[in-house]
C-alpha cells in the first residue's frame, strides 16, 4: 500500500477470508471461520502479557511507548507471551524488540507488578536506575512511533479505565492500573541517595519515527534525540533491523509435513 495507495486496506477478518479462500490446507475450514475467527480473538485477549516499567535514575521517571498508527496510546513497553516462554523471557525480548535495551543483567525476578485485566495476566518487571542519556530505538518495523520518560507525577488518569486519558491529555493503556503500585513500590526502594530529575523535563522524547502517519510513511529513518545534544538521524529501517533474521527451515519442514499427513 505504501507503493500503491489503491490498494485496498484489509480488516484482519477481511484477510483471513481471502486466506482461507486462498489456501488449499484451509479452505475445508471455511464453512466455520466465522466461528473460528471469533475462537482466535477471544484467545488472543487471554494470552498472558509481560513486560517492564523503567525507572530513570530519579525514579521520578518512567520510559512509555506510543503505538504506531494515528491516534495510538502510550504503554509501557510489553508484549503477549510465546508458548512455553517464561515470564522473565518474553519481557525480555519485548522491551529489546520495542525500545532496542537490553533489560536482562537489570532484571530481578521477584520485583514485578502484576494485575489481571478481564482474563489477561499482566505482569511488567521494574527496571530502576537506568541512566536518562540511554539511547533507545525499536528494533521493530512500524510498531513503535515514539519512546520517551514521563514524569510519573504527571500521570494523573481522569478515569479507571485501563484506556484512559492523562490529566495532560495523553492516551494511556494499561498504565493507569499500575501507578498505586508502582509509586507504592518507589517508596519503599527509592535509595536516599537518588538524584532528582530536572522538573523541566517532562515527556522527554528520546526517539521518534520521522514523518510517521497512519498512511504509512516510511520508517527507515528515525528521529534519535539524546538529552543535551544534537538531534540525529538514524536507521531503523529492515535491512539493520532483521540484519540477523533467519527462518527456522527445519520447524517450516515439519509443520508442512503436519499438513500433508493430515490431508
Amino acid at each position: 500500500m505504501e507503493q500503491n495507495p489503491l490498494l485496498k486496506a484489509l480488516s484482519l477478518r477481511e484477510f483471513t477470508s481471502l486466506m482461507f479462500n486462498s489456501c488449499a490446507a484451509l479452505r475445508p475450514y471455511i464453512a466455520h471461520i466465522d466461528d473460528i475467527y471469533k475462537d482466535f480473538t477471544s484467545y488472543k485477549v487471554r494470552v498472558p502479557v509481560t513486560g517492564a516499567i523503567i525507572l530513570d535514575e530519579s525514579y521520578e521517571r518512567c520510559l512509555l511507548v506510543k503505538g504506531w498508527k494515528a491516534g495510538a496510546s502510550w504503554s509501557f513497553p510489553r508484549g503477549k507471551k510465546n508458548k512455553d516462554e517464561e515470564d522473565h523471557t518474553c519481557a525480555i525480548r519485548e522491551v529489546l524488540e520495542e525500545t532496542g535495551y537490553d533489560v536482562s543483567k537489570l532484571l530481578k525476578m521477584d520485583e514485578y507488578i502484576e494485575v489481571t485485566i478481564g482474563q489477561q495476566r499482566v505482569r511488567l518487571y521494574i527496571i530502576a536506575g537506568v541512566k536518562e542519556d540511554t539511547v533507545f530505538a525499536p528494533l521493530t518495523k512500524k510498531e513503535i512511533s515514539e519512546i520517551s520518560w514521563h514524569r510519573l507525577d504527571e500521570l494523573q488518569l481522569l478515569s479507571n479505565d485501563v484506556i484512559s486519558r492523562g490529566a495532560n491529555g495523553l492516551k494511556l493503556y494499561m498504565v493507569g492500573p499500575f501507578l498505586v503500585p508502582l509509586k507504592e513500590w518507589i517508596s519503599k526502594h527509592q535509595p536516599a541517595t537518588a538524584q532528582k530529575s530536572d522538573a523541566s523535563l517532562k515527556g522527554a522524547c528520546v526517539w521518534k519515527a520521522k514523518n510517521n502517519s497512519l498512511g504509512g510513511t516510511s520508517a527507515s529513518e528515525a528521529l534519535l534525540i539524546r538529552p543535551g545534544s544534537e538531534i540525529y538521524m538514524v536507521d531503523s529501517g529492515p535491512g539493520k533491523s532483521f540484519r540477523n533474521f533467519r527462518f527456522d527451515t527445519a520447524q517450516i519442514l515439519r509443520s508442512m509435513e503436519a499438513v500433508f499427513s493430515a490431508t
